[in-house]
């Protein structure tokens, strides 16, 4: 996994520089999404790993799927991809351009896992605390999972903060044993 990331970073990268330079990150980030998900198909990515194709057939699949949906530079990054054979870690690619697009926009992720489902006035107040924790504006993905017993766990990037009540029983366990 991580040779894939260390792969994938400079193409994410130069498509970020490229991006910004055109003033169009979101029409980057949007290309890479449709190409992305066209290509992690399993029926795609079996044609594309099919070595009787050449690259001109992979690209001719892969641009005809995709529609309009990719401008110049969106189908000249593919030709790229293909050629240098690199078409596999395309979700990597833009899960990396995802999170360079997020930096340049003041934006943070944040996934919210509550033990009960959490209102539109909760999830709002949780998120104006996390924008001050992190000075960032939050975009946020809930999920309930009943096996926290009560609260919540939130990671935002490399950060989790678990204030559930499993959370604090698993803490005082281990505290207890050392």
């Amino acid at each position: 996994m991580s040779e894939q990331i260390t792969i994938a970073r400079p193409y994410a990268e130069a498509a970020f520089s490229l991006a910004r330079e055109q003033n169009a990150l979101p029409q980057w980030a949007e290309m890479l999404a449709v190409v992305s998900n066209v290509a992690s198909d399993p029926t795609v990515r079996a044609a594309l790993d099919n070595p009787r194709l050449d690259n001109a057939a992979k690209e001719s699949l892969l641009l005809s799927l995709c529609g309009d949906a990719l401008g110049a530079e969106g189908k000249s990054f593919v030709r790229v991809l293909l050629e240098s054979d690199r078409i596999a870690v395309l979700p990597d690619i833009r899960s990396l351009f995802d999170t360079l697009k997020d930096g340049a926009d003041g934006v943070a992720r944040a996934q919210i896992v509550s033990a009960f489902p959490v209102d539109d006035a909760q999830l709002a107040s949780l998120r104006a605390a996390l924008e001050k924790r992190f000075g960032k504006k939050i975009e946020a993905t809930v999920s309930v999972d009943p096996q926290l017993i009560g609260g919540a766990r939130v990671t935002v990037g490399d950060t989790v903060i678990d204030a559930s009540v499993r959370g604090e029983l698993q803490a005082m366990s281990s505290q207890l044993r050392a």
